[in-house]
């Protein structure tokens, strides 16, 4: 027996070394070889599932010393899916990137340690960006730009951006996808399938299929650069009424499902708060515009562009008005509402911002949340219950309430997250990045105190709902009173906003000093 088992071993040692001695020979990636991708996933699922099984099944639960094990599990299995996430590229960098950013419903641990992943994107060689250009256009790099700068001017998982010059002398960013992308994607999504049904067999509390259903429907958009030029132009012409908004114009001669050429934006990162300084950049105006660009998207217009993380969001100062304006750039992931989910979720919201705890409660549950819509409440607004209460817009942002929101959070169970996960309608999924990633945005320019985000939804709420409201009767008595009540309800907004700028201005601190300086008389 042992004499057969050694030679099966020989045989199937050698058979190794010579199919790697090939492939070596052939200068084959082993990095793209589905069993190499496979194995190191497989391997990573199996080290984090060992890791949790035996270190916490010794702790008490519930004890200090079980949620200071826990938390250090959490960090080790974060660290380790982001270094697979790394080593795969593509579609792994991308889910990895979408966990990072759904912060109040995992683990602290896990959002922190994947947000990286957005400045470890991979870059192709300028021998597999000519490789793109020739196959998909048809022609040499050389024959369609007069200057192309070799040195990306960003790079991200699925695709990197290099600035040019066309033979006219006009300067354009040329966005093309990483070769090997397209042809891996599905293959990691079976992979990712796998894995995380085998995790739920192991750990029945944690299902996550949710993720792989949103992979499989966003990935084939994202791959097809026609279609982001496409909603780049659709959202451009409904947000039109914006000047101070800009989307870069779309070179449909020059791009293809793995091309997209588009006119150069200048600009620094929304992040980027020096380059705002140095500029004369107000970091308030540009919070306001923000929320007025996706409080109109999100509650009018129900066509969201889900993947406003600082490199796509660009800010800067036109040369010829001297006016603040903000670029939007990556047009790829869109959601797309449907009216019933946008009007549920406007009442919602306009619950939330009153602290209507019926009207939460109903709402939540309409879409989806069940007894979980205190959970809900919380994850959607970045607040805590008791501001959730008093309502979100008579309550100030304070730093100890992230700390609140984190605590309560650990209260519900990884079966009750991933429940609510899975529970609320797939639209609501990509509303949850997108939320944090603003929020994110806020919290660096420090203008999460600010009221005039929840001004902008109130105004956009309002009008949503009217208008579905006189789409749905014929009779002028009725149409004009849901006119003036629309009118009423935003004449009530704009005084609200000016009582909140006289209670900041400096003529109402003059008041205030003026009449502490006056004599007090019994």
């Amino acid at each position: 027996m042992a004499v057969r088992l050694l030679k099966v071993s020989s045989v199937a040692t050698a058979v190794f070394a010579s199919s790697g001695f090939y492939l070596y020979s052939k200068n084959v990636d082993f990095n793209d070889l589905s069993i190499i991708r496979f194995g190191r996933a497989a391997a990573t699922t199996a080290v984090i599932s060992y890791d949790y099984l035996t270190t916490l099944r010794d702790v008490q639960y519930g004890t200090e010393e079980y949620w200071a094990v826990k938390s250090k599990v959490h960090r080790r299995s974060a660290e380790r899916l982001r270094d697979l996430c790394c080593a795969n590229r593509g579609t792994f960098i991308k889910v990895g990137q979408h966990l990072g950013s759904l912060d109040y419903l995992l683990p602290e641990e896990y959002t922190s340690t994947l947000k990286v992943l957005h400045s470890r994107a991979p870059q192709s060689s300028m021998e597999e960006i000519r490789q793109v250009i020739r196959e998909d256009l048809g022609q040499e790099l050389s024959d369609l730009f007069i200057q192309f700068e070799e040195k990306p001017q960003g790079a991200a998982s699925l695709a990197q951006v290099h600035k040019a010059v066309l033979p006219d002398g006009r300067t354009v960013a040329v966005k093309v996808q990483h070769p090997k992308v397209q042809r891996q994607s599905s293959k990691d999504i079976v992979v990712m399938e796998f894995l995380l049904q085998v995790v739920h067999w192991l750990f029945p509390d944690v299902a996550f299929m949710w993720l792989v259903e949103e992979a499989k429907k966003n990935m084939p958009l994202e791959l097809d650069f026609l279609n982001e030029g496409r909603n780049a132009e659709k959202i451009a012409d409904m947000l039109k009424q914006f000047m101070f908004l800009k989307i870069p114009k779309i070179h449909w001669d020059l791009s293809t499902k793995r091309i997209l050429t588009m006119d150069f934006a200048e600009g620094g990162q929304v992040n980027d708060r020096e380059y705002m300084r140095k500029h004369g950049i107000n970091v308030n105006e540009i919070s306001r515009n923000l929320g007025k660009i996706y409080s109109e998207m999100i509650f009018v217009n129900g066509f969201v562009h889900c993947d406003p993380h600082p490199g796509n969001v660009l800010v800067r100062k036109c040369p010829e008005s001297n006016k603040t304006e903000i670029v939007l750039l990556d047009h790829g992931l869109y959601q797309v509402l449907n009216q019933d989910f946008r009007l549920d979720y406007c009442r919602l919201w306009q619950s939330l911002i009153k602290g209507d705890l019926k009207g939460i409660e109903r709402y939540s549950r309409r879409l989806g949340a069940g007894d979980l819509y205190p959970l809900f409440a919380c994850v959607l607004t970045a607040r805590s219950w008791t501001s959730v209460n008093a309502g979100i817009s008579q309550t100030p942002v304070t730093q100890s309430e992230d700390v609140e929101i984190r605590t309560n959070a650990a209260l519900y169970s990884v079966q009750q997250i991933s429940e609510l996960l899975n529970r609320v309608p797939r639209q609501m999924l990509l509303l949850l990045k997108t939320n944090d990633l603003l929020r994110g945005i806020e919290t660096i320019l420090q203008t999460r105190a600010s009221s005039s985000s929840f001004i902008n939804m109130s105004r956009c709420c309002t009008r949503a709902i009217a208008r579905h409201k006189r789409s749905k009767t014929k009779s002028r008595t009725r149409l004009l009173q849901i006119s003036l009540c629309e009118l009423w309800s935003l004449c009530q907004i704009d005084l609200y906003e000016l009582m909140l700028w006289l209670r900041s201005s400096a003529l109402a601190r003059w008041v205030r000093y003026l009449l502490n300086c006056l004599p007090y008389t019994n």
